[in-house]
């Protein structure tokens, strides 16, 4: 008996783009709510009907950090997301393009893997059926060149180990 639906409310809100599609269906657009579980109203020139708790407005999710931040240039840097109200993620981007091996490991941690990139910072998103947060400049992706060594010194020491050492090359930012 929904023919005729003259508005829909939820939470008590005007509801937008509201189409009756027949007897049975009305489709609408939700307004804007706090998170929580909220009335859906329905009026028709027969009267209104209610479903207490009939949609439920999630918390947005978050992203507190990103680890870790600093990547090659190549992708490939398997990296954790943690925030808040995480379950869900379906699509994790970095400096703008798709992540790969996406995994919702809880409703606080993600794992991907990071696409290749240009240097520079570069802003984290995803995607949840509750928002999609973005984090600003969370992953550096550095130029790296095949790491070299030229010289090790002092380039002796005791067996029992313990010598401080000091390794002289080219590109080896960001070792491990």
């Amino acid at each position: 008996n929904l023919t005729g639906a003259s508005s829909v409310t939820i939470g008590g809100v005007a509801a937008t783009s509201v189409s009756v599609v027949s007897s049975t269906t009305v489709t609408a657009v939700t307004p804007a709510a706090t998170a929580g579980a909220k009335t859906v109203s329905v009026t028709t020139p027969g009267g209104t009907a209610n479903l207490t708790s009939g949609f439920t407005y999630g918390a947005g999710p978050t992203i507190s950090s990103v680890s870790p931040n600093v990547g090659p240039t190549t992708g490939g840097t398997a990296i954790t997301i943690t925030g808040t109200n995480l379950t869900g993620a379906s699509l994790v981007s970095v400096g703008g393009n798709a992540a790969t091996s996406v995994v919702v490991v809880n409703a606080t941690t993600v794992t991907a893997v990071t696409p290749s990139g240009a240097a520079g910072a570069a802003n984290v998103s995803l995607t949840t059926p509750y928002g999609s947060p973005t984090a600003s400049g969370a992953f550096t992706y550095q130029l790296y060149g095949t790491p070299t060594i030229s010289s090790v010194s002092p380039n002796t020491g005791p067996t029992t180990g313990g010598t401080a050492i000091t390794i002289t090359g080219t590109n080896l930012t960001g070792a491990s």
